[in-house]
């Protein structure tokens, strides 16, 4: 019976980070892959030899020779310390290149021009700013394939985290800091992201598309948006749309305000945390340059 409830409760799992469709998810399902494979070199040792030697000393085993003084082999001392010394070794310095590698602040090198998006999170949906575009979405996002883009990801709420599982990193967002993630797709299709950080009663709805597509279906895409009546200008229809919702529908906005990302980030400047005073704290300070996840950790 218990073999048979098995397959149903997997049946909602599934396995993005093991079917990346780009290379920063394609390097980190390498380096998973390698380092399990490693570890097994320990671990089914490990397994089988517990096995046999249950089975050879069992106590109905009279052939079994019995050696009650015996308490050290330097041939197994050799073989226990030194091959997990070696794997770990391996490990470390695999670890330090993939990471390195693909480290979610470094830029993917392509002949193709890197886009630009703003990932910003609310209670409890995504709102994605295109600054090149002039537009911005709720709950939808688009890339053209084979095109890295760099995401400038913050939060207008608490801390969330940015995730694309099959495109790679997840990412940090805070309130008030800029973080970033690069991030390409090489597939074309639709791959669900979301936030990975628990943030509230609405945080298993705070999901989104990310279709990657082809150049000509983007600027589609871009055009479709445009078409949109509603704007997105900084603070007041931010401000109507940080309201926390539970389950929020796709939204487009066919204009934004120039340096929406930097305004809303110089917002929590006046410590009075968030856009809500953010007309009074503009009038009274000078704009001040946006503080860095990295510096604030």
């Amino acid at each position: 019976m218990t073999w048979l409830t098995v397959p149903l409760l997997l049946s909602g799992c599934g396995s993005a980070l093991m079917d990346p469709s780009g290379p920063v998810g394609q390097g980190l399902k390498s380096l998973i892959i390698t380092a399990f494979g490693l570890m097994l070199i320990v671990v089914i040792p490990v397994i089988v030899m517990t096995i046999l030697f249950a089975w050879k000393y069992r106590g109905t085993n009279l052939a079994a020779k019995y050696t009650p003084n015996w308490e050290h082999s330097n041939v197994i001392e050799l073989f226990v310390w030194a091959i997990p010394c070696v794997i770990i070794l391996f490990l470390g310095i695999l670890t330090w290149q993939t990471s390195h590698t693909y480290d979610p602040h470094k830029p993917i090198a392509s002949e193709d021009e890197t886009m630009t998006i703003d990932a910003i999170s609310l209670d409890w949906k995504w709102l994605f700013i295109y600054p090149e575009q002039g537009i911005a979405t709720v709950n939808e996002l688009a890339i053209p394939v084979n095109t890295p883009v760099h995401f400038r990801v913050t939060s207008g709420t608490v801390m969330n985290s940015f995730m694309i599982p099959n495109l790679g990193s997840q990412i940090y967002a805070m309130a008030g800091m800029n973080n970033d993630v690069y991030l390409e797709g090489s597939k074309l299709g639709t791959f669900r992201g979301r936030s990975t950080h628990y943030s509230g009663e609405g945080f298993s709805e705070m999901l989104f598309d990310a279709h990657v597509t082809s150049q000509a279906d983007f600027q589609a895409w871009v055009d479709k948006v445009k078409q949109s009546p509603d704007t997105m200008m900084f603070p007041d229809d931010y401000n109507k749309l940080a309201q926390p919702t539970i389950g929020a529908p796709v939204q487009y906005f066919s204009q934004v305000s120039p340096d929406f990302y930097g305004d809303l980030i110089r917002s929590y400047k006046s410590g009075h945390g968030g856009p809500q005073s953010h007309g009074e704290h503009n009038q009274a300070q000078e704009p001040s340059m946006p503080m860095s996840a990295q510096a604030a950790e």
